[in-house]
């Protein structure tokens, strides 16, 4: 998490450079005050054009200075929970490190513990799952990397979790059992159709299946574990356009969310590939290249394309490289094709 650190008093600077070195972050002193600090601290004379500068460039921002002032220059950049940086703020003296805006999802209460371990201050967090002890399915999401479907209803689960109300659970991973720990009143069901047939008050939901609309319910929170690859190979020239057409097509047949999709495998023969890459940067996908001697090791369900071996010098490159992206996942879809594209499908397992 990039972590930037601001202060606008000669006693802020000194606190701001003892939060710069335990948190391993950037310093922005006022100009007059930043021989305080020390020479890598960066000056500068405006906070009103600062903050906008910081808000697209950190994760997190920790401004030693009153609550009010940081109010005041944050409430223009608010975008919502799922974009907004962690913002902590800090008294001159050090007393008190206050979670301000993005506590779950930015980190923003964890980043106030921190503060308050390096400049030995007390933490101040006010979210409701935290001061009762209780985890939050924002939380949840954010410590396991998942995607979280529709943010609107998180804050209608987590109020069911308050109030201390029945939640059924249908979890693909088995990680939420272990994450809550007993807390709250969660009862797991094997199948999506058992949840929903339940007394629970609300549903969560933790898989790459996609729900049928038919089935969704506003007390339905859906979270998507990044845990599908794609394995695609193409020919030269291909276009992102019938790349997507393909994928879409094919998860929408197996069910499954492209939301749970975490990365590409492909040859590196294709690493420079415009379609390809067009379609991972539109995707935010990382792109997994692999050499055509560790595409021809793995063993796969699919014959050896004389297309592949010709062109590349392996038997195949779309069912190979989606086992070897998932580190030997299974394969939910084996090779198949449109006239330029393959494509398979692998579970992280």
């Amino acid at each position: 998490m990039p972590i930037a650190i601001i202060a606008i008093t000669r006693n802020g600077a000194r606190l701001g450079a003892k939060l710069r070195d335990g948190l391993g972050a950037q310093l922005f002193v006022l100009q007059k005050y930043r021989g305080q600090a020390d020479p890598g601290a960066e000056g500068f004379a405006d906070l009103k054009e600062l903050f906008p500068h910081l808000w697209q460039e950190y994760d997190g921002i920790v401004a030693v200075m009153a609550t009010g002032i940081v109010v005041r220059m944050v409430a223009p950049l608010l975008q919502g929970k799922e974009q907004d940086p962690a913002v902590v703020v800090l008294d001159e003296a050090g007393r008190f490190a206050i979670s301000l805006l993005s506590g779950h999802l930015g980190g923003a209460n964890e980043l106030a513990e921190r503060c308050a371990f390096v400049v030995g201050a007390r933490p101040v967090i006010t979210t409701a799952t935290d001061v009762n002890g209780l985890p939050s399915f924002d939380l949840l999401a954010r410590d396991h990397g998942w995607e979280i479907e529709d943010l609107a209803r998180v804050k209608h689960l987590n109020s069911l979790l308050l109030d201390n109300e029945e939640i059924a659970v249908v979890d693909t991973t088995g990680l939420v059992r272990s994450s809550f720990h007993g807390r709250g009143r969660l009862v797991f069901h094997d199948t999506f159709v058992a949840a929903l047939r339940s007394t629970a008050k609300g549903v969560l939901f933790v898989g790459n299946g996609i729900v049928p609309p038919q089935l969704q319910a506003d007390n339905l929170l859906v979270l998507r574990p990044k845990n599908l690859v794609l394995g695609i190979g193409c020919n030269r020239g291909t276009g992102a356009e019938e790349i997507t057409e393909l994928v879409q097509a094919q998860l929408k047949r197996l069910f499954l969310a492209m939301a749970s999709v975490a990365g590409i495998g492909t040859a590196t023969a294709k690493e420079k590939e415009p379609g390809l890459l067009a379609f991972a940067a539109r995707h935010r996908l990382p792109l997994h290249c692999f050499t055509s001697a560790e595409l021809a090791r793995v063993e796969v369900p699919s014959p050896p394309s004389a297309h592949a071996l010709a062109a590349i010098g392996a038997p195949g490159v779309a069912e190979p490289a989606a086992l070897l992206a998932s580190n030997g996942g299974k394969l939910l879809l084996q090779k198949v094709k449109s006239e330029n594209v393959t494509l398979a499908i692998a579970e992280m397992v």
